[in-house]
């Protein structure tokens, strides 16, 4: 099943738009998306690794019941690179687990959001203070992993254009 779908990553640091965006292409797309399964079981970012590795079951779970409902397509707002990367910034830890649950999941396309928008607040979103250094931190996990990716700035007009130009693409 995950070789007939197209799999999307959305990614990058936190209030870059990706949950807006994959909303906004999944109905586009005439397709489903996967969103953030943290912001389902946390209240806080008070974490421990036990629940790193509870988020990470949680959201390959959610990526690969989502396939049987794509049209080809399927719209992911995050992947576990991310989850480990705040494991790590809040923890300085990483359980070895996400690393087996990130291979589950091989995506088609990374998109690496840029933090040229305005960061808004949101209860969870607590590091505006460090964005271009979490940016930094996640360009970087991509490039140790290999892993191309394109990178989407600009109006939130260019962004779109970038990114359905690039899908579009990859689909034809």
């Amino acid at each position: 099943m995950i070789d007939s779908v197209k799999l999307i990553c959305l990614y990058g640091p936190e209030s870059v738009g990706k949950t807006t965006l994959a909303e906004q292409l999944a109905a586009h797309y005439q397709t489903v998306f996967v969103h953030e399964v943290a912001r389902d079981l946390i209240t806080s970012n008070d974490l421990t690794l036990d629940d790193y590795v509870r988020i990470g079951h949680a959201q390959t779970r959610a990526v690969l019941d989502a396939l049987p409902k794509a049209n080809q397509l399927l719209i992911c707002d995050t992947d576990l690179i991310t989850t480990a990367l705040y494991s790590q910034v809040y923890l300085n830890d990483v359980p070895p687990v996400l690393a087996e649950l990130e291979k589950q999941v091989p995506y088609d396309l990374y998109f690496l959001l840029n933090i040229d928008v305005p960061w808004v607040a949101d209860g969870l979103r607590d590091l505006g203070h460090r964005r271009e250094d979490m940016y930094q931190l996640f360009k970087t996990a991509l490039k140790e992993r290999g892993i191309d990716y394109i990178d989407v700035s600009g109006t939130w007009e260019q962004r779109w254009d970038t990114v359905t130009w690039e899908i579009d693409r990859l689909l034809a």
